[in-house]
C-alpha cells in the first residue's frame, strides 16, 4: 500500500513542475486525494459492498471535485491534473503512466449493461475538456488534444485532434518502459489550420497563373 502511494506521489513530481514539497503534494493535490479514496472505494467494490462504495466516491467528489466510479480500474501513476469535471465512468479501465487534466471524461454511451466505457492504454495524456466516450481501447503513448471527442479505437503512439476525434500523427515509434508522458499538449497539430492554409495557397496559385494569362493574352492583342 505504501508502495503504491509512493508511485502516486512520484507521479505528481514528474508531471508538475509546481509541486514543492510531498507535504504540499499531499495535502493540497485534489487528484492525489481522489486516486487514493478512488483505491479504497474500488476495494469495497470488488468485495460487493456496492453502497459504501458508491457513498465514499461521493464523498471523494465533493471533496475533489473528480468524480470516479468505485468500478472503474485504474493503474499505477495517473496523474490527474488540477482535476475539476473529470469524469470517470464505472466500466472504464486505465494504463500505468496516465495523465488526465482538468473537464476529462470517459463515459459510456447508450443504456447497455455490461463494458461500456473506454479503456486508456500506457502512458496516455489526455488534454483539458476532451471526452473518449463508448466502449474501445485507446492504444499506449496516444495524446488526446483538448476538446477532442474520442468515439472509436485509437491506435498506438499516435495523436488524436478534433470533433470528432481524428488521428493526426501516427509514427509507430516505440517507447521504453522509462518514457515519461510529453506533456505539451499545446503543441497539437490543427488539421483545419492545415487544410485552410494549403487552400489558400492553391488560392494564391491559381491568382498568379490567371494574371499571367492574362497578360499574355494582352500581349498577343496588342
Amino acid at each position: 500500500m505504501f508502495g503504491r502511494i509512493k508511485k502516486e506521489i512520484n507521479a505528481v513530481f514528474e508531471r508538475d513542475p509546481a509541486a514543492k514539497s510531498i507535504i504540499e503534494v499531499i495535502l493540497c493535490y485534489p487528484g492525489l486525494h481522489a486516486i487514493l479514496l478512488h483505491r479504497v472505494a474500488h476495494a469495497l467494490y470488488k468485495k460487493n459492498f456496492f453502497v459504501v462504495a458508491r457513498v465514499l466516491s461521493q464523498l471523494s467528489r465533493f471533496i475533489t471535485g473528480i468524480e470516479i466510479h468505485p468500478g472503474a480500474k485504474i493503474g499505477e501513476g495517473l496523474f490527474i491534473d488540477h482535476g475539476s469535471g473529470v469524469v470517470i465512468g464505472e466500466t472504464a479501465e486505465i494504463g500505468d503512466n496516465v495523465t488526465i487534466y482538468q473537464g476529462v471524461t470517459l463515459g459510456g454511451t447508450g443504456k447497455e449493461k455490461g463494458k461500456r466505457h473506454p479503456t486508456i492504454g500506457n502512458n496516455v495524456v489526455i488534454s483539458s475538456g476532451a471526452r473518449v466516450l463508448g466502449s474501445f481501447t485507446v492504444g499506449n503513448n496516444v495524446k488526446i488534444g483538448a476538446g477532442s471527442v474520442v468515439l472509436k479505437p485509437v491506435p498506438s503512439n499516435c495523436t488524436v485532434v478534433g470533433v470528432p476525434g481524428r488521428i493526426v500523427i501516427l509514427d509507430g515509434q516505440k517507447i521504453d518502459d522509462n518514457y515519461v508522458p510529453d506533456l505539451r499538449h499545446d503543441q497539437l497539430p490543427d488539421p483545419i489550420a492545415d487544410l485552410l492554409g494549403q487552400m489558400q495557397s492553391d488560392i494564391e496559385r491559381l491568382e498568379n497563373k490567371f494574371k499571367k494569362l492574362e497578360q499574355e493574352c494582352c500581349k498577343v492583342e496588342k
